[in-house]
This record gives C-alpha cells, sequence and structure tokens, in this order.
C-alpha cells in the first residue's frame, strides 16, 4: 500500500510541476519584449529617407551639355541594391509602429522650427490618433510595396512609376504630423482658385 501511495504521490508532483512549467513557457511567448534604441527620427534618417533616395533615384533620365544618359539598374548587383534600399523602407514601416517608439530624443528641436512642429507636438498628435499614425506607415509599406514588386520582376518603367507613391505617402504623412499648417495653407489656397 506504502508503494502506491508513494507512486500516487510521485505522479501528482509530476503533473502539478509539469502543468507550471507548461503555464510559465506560455506566458513568456504571450508578447515579446521590445528594447526601442531609435527615435522615429533616426529611422527616417537611417532606413527610410536613404531606402526612398535609391529607390527614387534607380531610374532617371539625364540630361546635360554631354548628352542625355538613362539611369536604370542593368546588372544582377544593381537590382540587389535597389532591391536592399527598398527592403530599408518597408521594414523600417514596422519599426515605426513599434510600442514604446518615441519621435525624438528628449529635448531634440524641430530642424526648422518656423515650418515644423516641436518633437512633442508631433508625439502628442501620434499618439491622441494612433490609428491614423497605423494607416500613414501601412501606406507607405503599401507604396514601397509597389516598388519591391517591380524590382523582383525587373520592370524598369514600373519602378520608375511607383516612386511618385512613396513621394506621396511621405508627404501625407508629413503634413499631418510634421507641418500641418503647411497642410492648411494648402488647403486654403486650393479653396481660392
Amino acid at each position: 500500500m506504502r508503494k502506491y501511495l508513494f507512486f500516487a504521490l510521485v505522479n501528482v508532483v509530476i503533473l502539478a510541476t509539469s502543468g507550471c512549467t507548461a503555464k510559465q513557457a506560455q506566458q513568456g511567448q504571450q508578447e515579446p519584449e521590445f528594447r526601442t534604441t531609435a527615435t522615429i527620427k533616426d529611422i527616417m534618417d537611417s532606413m527610410i529617407d536613404p531606402g526612398s533616395d535609391v529607390v527614387w533615384d534607380s531610374v532617371e533620365t539625364i540630361v546635360s551639355a554631354k548628352g542625355t544618359e538613362e539611369k536604370m539598374p542593368r546588372t544582377d548587383e544593381e537590382w540587389k541594391n535597389v532591391r536592399n534600399h527598398a527592403l530599408m523602407i518597408l521594414e523600417g514601416t514596422n519599426l515605426l509602429l513599434m510600442p514604446g517608439r518615441h519621435v525624438a530624443k528628449p529635448g531634440e528641436k524641430a530642424e526648422d522650427p518656423k515650418v515644423e512642429l516641436n518633437p512633442e507636438q508631433i508625439q502628442e498628435l501620434i499618439d491622441k490618433d494612433r490609428a491614423s499614425w497605423v494607416k500613414f506607415a501601412h501606406g507607405l509599406h503599401d507604396a514601397a510595396m509597389e516598388s519591391f514588386k517591380a524590382i523582383e520582376k525587373k520592370d524598369v518603367e514600373g519602378l520608375l512609376n511607383s516612386g511618385d507613391g512613396i513621394d506621396r505617402a511621405c508627404e501625407n504623412c508629413h503634413l499631418k504630423y510634421w507641418y500641418p499648417n503647411e497642410a492648411k495653407n494648402l488647403q486654403q489656397q486650393e479653396q481660392k482658385q
């Protein structure tokens, strides 16, 4: 009888221990812990802007005294470079949405205070209407995805045409958060016409 009680007790301890371990493992996997270091401004300066510049400048017609030059990716290496920069934009949009990401470092000022809001004002606008912030970031992602699709097909014309979408997505967001007074001025000018 003691032998059976001992085995029953061991089974109860094993079941209880495995249940606790499984519960702890499940709790640890529920939500990833993000460690944001860069600010929104940092991501814009280091990823979104440089990535966009490479995509925009990858296809262009340059007219000079020497003649006309048609610039476009031609080699696999050139296509890879443009692809990598499009990926910077695409993944940069996800980084912009990470919880805990701030607009700028504490005390950082607007580059042109006559035109731009200060970082605290921008942060307040984003925090008040997070859904719009997400919509703008997704809009940039969607626009950059058009470039990415053209790059994957090595479609020069598609790549050229997709650049306007990225520009529009950037400008729409900036008009809402960085320089909303400029957006009001544009609306007033349009109404006068």
